[in-house]
Formats: C-alpha cells, structure tokens, sequence
C-alpha cells in the first residue's frame, strides 16, 4: 500500500470528497489538513509490490488526483480564498473578523499605516464613540488656556433634560462640578447629560457645540463626520471607521498622556452618596484583569478608548494597546452583543502585535550615499562631512527585510554655510520611502554636520581664491 500526502495551509471552511479513478480523496478545504490521494491496489486482494510498471501508473493517478484536487479547489473558489475581501493572510493562515462586524479597521499609531481595513470608509453611526470629538475638543480648550479642569460647571436644563433611556449620571438643573468630573463622567461612565452639561458650558447649547465639531472634523480631514449631537444619540450622526482611527490617532498625538489618564480608569464614584461606582464600558482594560466578570475581555496593553451602542449602530469600540515600542489602534464597528466587539478587537490586536515589528532600516549618524559631504565657504577645508541626526524606523512584516530608498535629498547650498559651522548644524532633509503591499510609507530626517568646520585663515583663503580665480580664467580660455 503507497500513501501519498499533500498539505494544504488555510482555514477549512467547507469539506469536501472526490474519487480519481481509483483513488480516494477524503479532502477538507482549504484547511490545514492533510489530504490523503488514497491507497492504490493491485490485483482483487491486499497490497502487491510495484513493478516498473506499476510505478508509472501509481505516479499517473497521483499526478490526476494531484491535478482534480486543484480542479476542485480553483472551481470551488478555494484559491482566492487567502486574498478574498476582507481576508488577511497571516503566516499561511486566513485571519478574518466575524461576519457580523460591519466596518473595522487597525492601524498602527507611530506611522498612520493601515493593517487591517473592512469597510472603512463607509459612514456609520458611531453612537457613544462620537464623545471621541467632544473629548477632543475639551482637551483642546484646555490645552490652550481657555478652559481649565478646575472650572465649574453649572448644569444647564437642556443637560438635565437628557433622555433616560442611555447612559447618564442624572443630574439636576443647577447642579455643580467641575470640567473634570464632568469629563470622568463623559470618558469613563459615556454619561449623556455630563456630556452635554460640558457642550453647553462650552458653546452655549448644545447645538452650538454641535456646529464646533463639524468644524473641527472638516479642520482635521475627517470628510465622512456628520454630526448631529455631542452624545451620539443620534442616529444621524455619522462618521466611517476610517475616519474615526485618524480622530483616535490625533487624540493620542496631541493629548495622549492626559486622555489615557482618564481613558484607562476602571471605575468612579461620581457623588461620596452614590451607592456604586460608574463602571467603565471598556471592559479589554488592562486594570480589570481582577475582575472576574470582565477578564476574559482584559488584553494586555490595552488603555483606552471609547466604546459606542444604539440600536442603528450595534455595539462599537475603538479600542488602544502598546506592547513594547508598538501601540496600535483599531474601530470596530456593528456587532451583535457587548463581548462580541471586544473579542474581535483581540483579534485585530493579536493580529498587528504578532505579525509586525518596528524595525530600524536607517540607524541615526548614517551616512547617506550621494551625499556624504555638503560644500562650504571660508572654511579650512572646502567641504564638511554630514549625517543624518535621527534614525529611520517603519513598521514591517516580522521576518521581512524592508526595502527603503531615499525618495528626496535637499542640502543648503554653500552660500549659506560659511565657516565656522559646529559639529551637530542642519544642513538639508532626506527622505526615506517604504512600500509593502500599496502601502508607501515615508519618513524625512535632518542632515547634520559630522564635525565642526573650522574657519581658514585669511592666508588660506586668499591663496585659494586666487587658485580658483586662475582656474576660472583657464576654464574661459580653453572654453
């Protein structure tokens, strides 16, 4: 008896059995399982030992079942299956998220780079993620001295007016508190009324603010973001996951420390009266991994950022992680339960953590080719050695050595570098691109002097302006 074997790498979404002649191919497709081509006998009983002959013939039938097996797969859309839509190919598997997710996206934070997409640039409801752009804006107002933490608010009707079917902290009509606690209320407990409480403080009404952040939105580049309230009630306010991981990025960039200070916070006592804490709705934070109800959602890294839920929307997250030098950010938008959208997110973050790497392809003090020395004027010598003064990291595949070239090289011309020049002087930008998978990533780092220039002496520099006064001339003359 002659056993032949062919390993196929996926995910087996369907089985499938087909007979080749005389073999018989028990097959599961695509998935990572072995595919028996069968037991060839000769003769009515047991197994015989092949002839030349029977060689040929056994390498024939395998050959034909080799050949039905592809036949089967192209004709049963197996192939396509690793670069269908929505599909990732990780290390010979295929990594997709569940069918009921409708929109996501991840991407890494350093760079901006897309990972992952599904739908990304559809407009959504993003129900409570929409407190993303009041957050924003409120970080913002602080930032630049117009609005401090410590301000207090007093509750406007419209915030005591909020509808008692979402999240709330139930506040009454000239209640009390600070930007801050109000601001814990909206980032930890997404309550409805501290959100507005803070819109109308800041804008006059709610309305007002509302004009704000569609300013901000078309300010940021954010084209999708149509918003209609500040709480994300609304099921006309809508914005694409896309969008909403450019808002998540811009956040981190700008106010990172101060919005994770909050963002990470697992629960709070809004009133010393209250019988229990807020409780955040962002049950992957690294701070539940106590708790029993929520730690087989708890993901290692994870710090903020907003989960989201009506019914128009389904239940929503965008969600952070950093592990090591990498942070990541990830939408995940229109599942069917609370648990579901933070087990997709695990995916998305199991998938960049495990398949990417930041990985320095320019070490700083670099030498770039075609530009090792820069020119110079009244120095002892005529050039100056330069580097760059900062590496060049990009995220790649874990395993792939990337390719990078320099897209742009601009130095100053000698006019304007006259000796003496210290050690450490910018003197131009180069520009290193990456492309992997459509993807062009780029990065410009600062050209620097290696060394001081020295300035020449006087002697120096008139014997080597009568030199290039003689070599000018004898360049005229034999011109």
């Amino acid at each position: 008896m002659v056993k032949h074997t062919l390993q196929w790498d996926a995910d087996p979404p369907w089985s499938a059995f087909f007979r080749v002649r005389n073999c018989r191919l028990p097959v599961s497709l695509p998935g990572k399982t072995v595919i028996q081509l069968g037991t060839i006998r000769h003769g009515e009983k047991g197994e015989t030992e092949l002839n030349d002959h029977g060689k040929r013939s056994v390498r024939r039938r395998t050959f034909a079942a080799f050949l039905a097996v592809l036949f089967a797969v192209y004709a049963l859309g197996a192939v396509p299956a690793v670069l269908a839509e929505e599909s990732t190919v990780v290390s010979g598997t295929t990594f997709q998220l569940s069918e009921s997710v409708d929109a996501a996206i991840l991407i890494d934070f350093e760079t901006g780079q897309v990972l992952y997409e599904r739908n990304a640039d559809e407009p959504r409801p993003p129900a409570s993620m929409t407190k993303l752009m009041t957050e924003y804006i409120v970080l913002s107002l602080i930032s630049e001295g117009k609005l401090n933490w410590s301000d207090v608010v007093s509750v406007s009707k419209e915030a005591a007016s909020t509808p008692p079917d979402g999240s709330q902290i139930y506040l009454a009509e000239g209640d009390k508190h600070t930007v801050e606690e109000l601001y814990i209320a909206m980032a930890v407990g997404s309550a409805n009324d501290a959100t507005i409480a803070l819109a109308s403080h800041i804008a006059g009404s709610e309305a007002a603010f509302v004009d704000m952040m569609n300013d901000k939105a078309r300010e940021l580049g954010l084209s999708s973001a149509r918003f209609t309230g500040s709480t994300g009630l609304q099921e006309d306010t809508v914005i694409s996951a896309r969008d909403l991981s450019k808002l998540a990025r811009i956040i981190l960039q700008e106010h990172g420390d101060t919005f994770l200070k909050y963002s990470s916070i697992t629960q709070y006592k809004f009133r010393e009266r209250d019988k229990d804490p807020m409780i955040n709705y962002n049950w992957m934070l690294e701070g539940n991994k106590d708790v029993p109800n929520f730690r087989q959602y708890v993901y290692e890294g994870v710090d903020g950022m907003k989960t989201g839920y009506i019914s128009a929307a389904g239940y929503c997250f965008t969600g952070t992680a950093k592990r090591g030098d990498m942070r990541l950010i990830s939408v995940v938008m229109g599942t069917d339960s609370m648990g579901e959208r933070f087990l997709e997110t695990a995916k998305l973050f199991d998938y960049g953590f495990n398949n990417f790497e930041m990985k320095t392809v320019v070490p700083p003090k670099s030498v770039v080719e075609s530009a090792e020395t820069v020119k110079i004027k009244k120095g002892v010598k005529t050039e100056v050695p330069v580097v760059t003064d900062a590496d060049v990291t990009f995220l790649v595949r874990k395993g792939v050595e990337p390719q990078i070239e320099v897209a742009n090289l601009e130095v100053l011309p000698p006019e304007e570098l006259v000796a003496p020049i210290p050690a450490g002087t910018k003197v131009g930008t180069v520009t290193y691109v990456y492309t992997e998978g459509g993807y062009k990533l780029e990065k410009t780092v600062n050209l620097i002097t290696a060394e001081e220039a020295k300035k020449g002496s006087w002697w120096r520099l008139l014997l080597r302006g009568i030199g290039e006064f003689f070599r000018n001339l004898f360049k005229g003359i034999i011109g």
